[in-house]
Parts: structure tokens; sequence; C-alpha cells
């Protein structure tokens, strides 16, 4: 359940990425893409109606994740974070990280891009991002890539 955690603080950050979410709130934001995330997840284990089990079951666990956390993160804290990824991953050397930090909530955290590489024809780099809220701190990993507009776009 931990590790499904930390995926779905990825797949809430990564929300700041997401244009069409900018009219809901941050609680509905996190549990819409936390139920996305999860079941992505889940579809990544088991066969058949296993794997449709796990679906719904990754679904249910992200959307409940994702809500926790989206209420623990503000609009400011999102831009910050959304800022630093894209110039750690555009910038930053690997294993160079970029940190962010909301003076306002209190809320903080670093993009570290870990590895660079080509898939059909774009860069992409693999990523940790830990947030620090309240006083504790989550780790998150992910893989992101180039767009053609020169934005970055989480892909896992």
């Amino acid at each position: 359940m931990k590790s499904l955690f930390f995926k779905a603080t990825a797949i809430i950050l990564a929300a700041t990425f997401l244009q069409g979410c900018q009219n809901m709130n941050k609680q509905g934001g996190g549990t819409l893409i936390g139920g996305a995330t999860g079941a992505l997840l889940g579809a990544q284990f088991g066969k058949g109606s296993g794997q449709l089990a796990a679906v719904g079951l990754g679904a249910l666990a992200g959307a409940l994740i994702g809500g926790e956390i989206g209420k623990s993160m503000d609009e400011q804290d999102k831009r910050i974070a959304e800022l630093s990824s894209q110039r750690a991953l555009e910038t930053a050397p690997s294993g160079k990280s970029v940190e962010w930090r909301n003076p306002d909530s209190g809320n903080s955290g670093y993009v570290t891009p870990t590895k660079t590489f080509r898939e059909d024809g774009k860069y992409c780099r693999e990523y940790t991002h830990v947030v620090n809220i309240g006083g504790q701190s989550q780790k998150a990993y992910g893989t992101a890539c180039r767009q053609p507009d020169g934005t970055w776009q989480i892909v896992k």
C-alpha cells in the first residue's frame, strides 16, 4: 500500500501538467487523477478477470489516496512543483536535484532526474520527486517525455 501511495503521489503531482483540471478543487482533482493512476497501476497485475479486479481495486485505492494528497497541496504548491519539475527535466543533469518551496504553505520538495533515454523519437527521463507536506516526506518515481512544444509530459 505504501508503494501505491508513492506512485499515486507522483500522479497527483502530474495533475499540475494537466490543463483540463483547472476548474476542479484540489481534492476532486486528486481523487480523479489518483483513481485513474490506481486503475493504470492495477492493470499491471494479474490476467483475465484477476486483472480486471486489480484495475478496480487500484482505481478505488488511488481515488482515496489521491483525494487525501489533493487536500494537502494547494494550487500554488502545484504550480511551483510543476515549474521545478519542468526545469529539472529540461536542464538538470542526472543526479542533480531542483528544489521547490512554497513559503505560504510551508510545503516543499525536490525533483531529481535519474536517467535519460530516447523512446519513439522522444527524449525521456526517469526521475524521483520528494514532497514534504506537514513535516512528512514522501518519495515518488516517474518517467516523463519531452513533447514537441518543449514541455515534459509524465508518461509513467
